[in-house]
């Protein structure tokens, strides 16, 4: 089984994101349709520590990260964040996202 953790750092202001939802989901091959797994929302540390694992058979995994809520307070380019990304079985996967009001970008962590 493999399993995914993210955290969200706010480039803008050099801390973290506190309060976004991040919802999860998962397919099993290209053709299959998404399956979702469940959500959580960034603590004060900017992480999400209560998204569940990834079924077995999964393929591709998806994060996405509703910041409009976030940026309410001041304009940005991007209402929604959406991450794609194939797993390996019995790995974890943790995909930071640097965030700001009109970038974003994302990488696999450790």
């Amino acid at each position: 089984m493999s399993t995914v953790s993210t955290h969200i750092l706010d480039t803008g202001v050099g801390r973290p994101a506190r309060g976004v939802t991040v919802h999860l989901a998962a397919r099993g091959g290209r053709a299959a349709d998404w399956r979702a797994l469940g959500s959580a929302t960034t603590d004060a540390d900017g992480r999400c520590r209560d998204l569940p694992a990834v079924p077995a058979g999964t393929a591709h995994v998806r994060l996405d990260f509703a910041v409009e809520a976030y940026f309410a307070e001041r304009p940005a380019f991007f209402p929604e964040v959406t991450v794609t990304f194939a797993v390996v079985p019995g790995e974890h996967h943790h995909v930071p996202l640097l965030l700001s009001p009109f970038g974003y970008s994302v990488y696999r962590g450790s």
